[in-house]
């Protein structure tokens, strides 16, 4: 049983009436209600102290999903360090939505993330454009979601690892929409789909997704590698 801890800054479902109608439980509460089959999932929220990541909740977590919007500056910086440590050290990974403009994901990206948006109830469509990949198990040629909050290209990120979706929107902007990275020993998914005014998270298609992210973003089980000065393996011979 994989150790899942989603982390959500929890500041929407407690100023807006139409997000907390949505999610009652927050985001956190919701995405974690459909991880829990078949892991052990906790949740951790901005508010909380050490916003929930005490060093013992993030030594025992194999994969962290994160999900922020209008707080990120509040996210202390040494627990945005503790996390990238994590990471580095093969804790998957998994940024959701708005979360691209977390300290988290931008300091692991070193880039600045940005983009364009818009909020006008439009279509979006998620084409599979690498149907191979086993975040892709199970899903159709594509996603359709009725109403989303558009991001457009230019995404400033990374070339990424692994682009194996490709949304497009009614308004006629596309983005890379779910891509792959490597950083260290760990691995690191974002997916874009998730604004919190709109029902997302209790779309089936998503929640696949997201499953299958988490199976992916599952650490490695291998010896750590060993860094710094090391004895030759073999006699080396006098020149």
């Amino acid at each position: 049983m994989m150790k899942v801890t989603v982390w959500n800054e929890n500041r929407h479902e407690q100023k807006n009436p139409i997000v907390r109608d949505i999610y009652p439980e927050g985001i956190h509460g919701a995405i974690a209600s459909f991880l829990k089959d078949g892991h052990d999932v906790t949740t951790a929220t901005l508010d909380q102290p050490e916003h929930g990541l005490t060093d013992e909740v993030l030594d025992e977590t194999e994969v962290l999903l994160w999900w922020g919007h209008m707080a990120h500056e509040e996210v202390d910086d040494a627990i945005v360090e503790k996390v990238k440590q994590r990471v580095l050290d093969g804790m998957g990974l998994i940024v959701l939505h708005s979360a691209h403009f977390s300290k988290i994901f931008k300091t692991l990206m070193g880039t600045t993330c940005d983009l364009k948006w818009r909020e006008a109830d439009e279509k979006e469509r998620l084409w599979v454009i690498e149907p191979s990949h086993p975040i892709m198990e199970g899903v159709d040629q594509y996603i359709e979601l009725e109403k989303e909050e558009m991001y457009g290209e230019h995404f400033d990120i990374p070339t990424p690892d692994e682009l194996i979706m490709l949304s497009w929107f009614e308004g006629g902007e596309v983005f890379r929409s779910a891509c792959t990275y490597r950083r260290g020993q760990g691995k690191v998914f974002y997916f874009r789909p998730g604004h919190e005014t709109y029902p997302t998270y209790h779309n089936e298609e998503i929640q696949l997704v997201i499953k299958n992210a988490v199976h992916w973003a599952t650490p490695t089980t291998r010896t750590k590698p060993v860094y710094g000065n090391a004895q030759p393996l073999e006699q080396i011979s006098d020149k």
